[in-house]
């Protein structure tokens, strides 16, 4: 939790001031020998730390993801696998593996979402990417519309859903192939856009990278670009910007 959620559970009797006190005196992170676990990270960016679960030993992934629900009470794991999910599933029952994303969440807390974010994917290959941020949003406490298979050789199908995306605090645009998405998502809205290249394409794509150079070349204004299938960092950035909206 951040220090505002912290004073407010102490003004609200929810936790006591001991025990917030201990909170704020506890060691910026966790020594496990393997991993020291950045557990102040809520503290100081206001989202707590998250496990990216590819290449990572199954014992080292199973004591991460046990320490990190012991200090936060919540957990996201991205790039994980049905194995890695498989190896908490006993153990944590309310976990959910969104396979589509390779995400596991583990978040007790139903609060109400808020503000609101617009992932719109190019293509159905690209949806495994915008599904990564769309929960990686909802996991930081965003509302979020998804607005899939809206690609440019199609333009009608995202000008259907241009009230909802014009709404958006935030937008996030995914495509591989050229890439055009978003700047057309740019030219079309008064918020910030975050350009998702993806991996998806033929040849001369090179694995994404013709639509990066589009992205970063787009002369629609407003368009941040985040790296080749990075869907959690688009993510995470656009839930602090939605973040901020709510509170203005």
């Amino acid at each position: 939790m951040d220090i505002k959620e912290l004073l407010e559970k102490v003004k609200n009797n929810e936790i006591t001031v001991d025990d917030a006190e201990l909170l704020l005196r506890r060691k910026p992170y966790e020594d496990m020998g393997f991993a020291r676990l950045d557990t102040h990270r809520g503290i100081r960016a206001g989202f707590p730390e998250v496990i990216f679960s590819q290449g990572k030993q199954d014992q080292y992934f199973t004591a991460i993801f046990r320490k990190l629900f012991e200090t936060e009470g919540q957990v996201l794991a991205t790039r994980a696998s049905q194995h890695q999910f498989e190896l908490i599933a006993d153990e944590y029952p309310e976990a959910e593996y969104i396979s589509e994303a390779g995400i596991i969440k583990l978040q007790p807390d139903s609060s109400e979402k808020k503000g609101l974010v617009t992932v719109i994917s190019a293509g159905t290959s690209d949806i495994p990417v915008a599904e990564e941020a769309a929960q990686t949003a909802e996991y930081f406490g965003c509302q979020v519309e998804r607005v899939y298979d809206a690609g440019v050789c199609g333009l009608h199908r995202l000008l259907d859903s241009l009230e909802v995306i014009q709404r958006a605090n935030c937008v996030i645009a995914v495509a591989g192939m050229e890439g055009a998405l978003g700047s057309v998502v740019g030219g079309l809205v008064d918020k910030p856009v975050i350009a998702v290249p993806t991996s998806v394409g033929y040849g001369a794509n090179f694995h994404g990278i013709s639509a990066l150079l589009s992205m970063l070349n787009s002369c629609a204004n407003g368009i941040a670009v985040v790296n080749i299938d990075n869907g959690y960092g688009a993510g995470y950035i656009a839930a602090q910007i939605n973040r901020m909206g709510v509170r203005l």
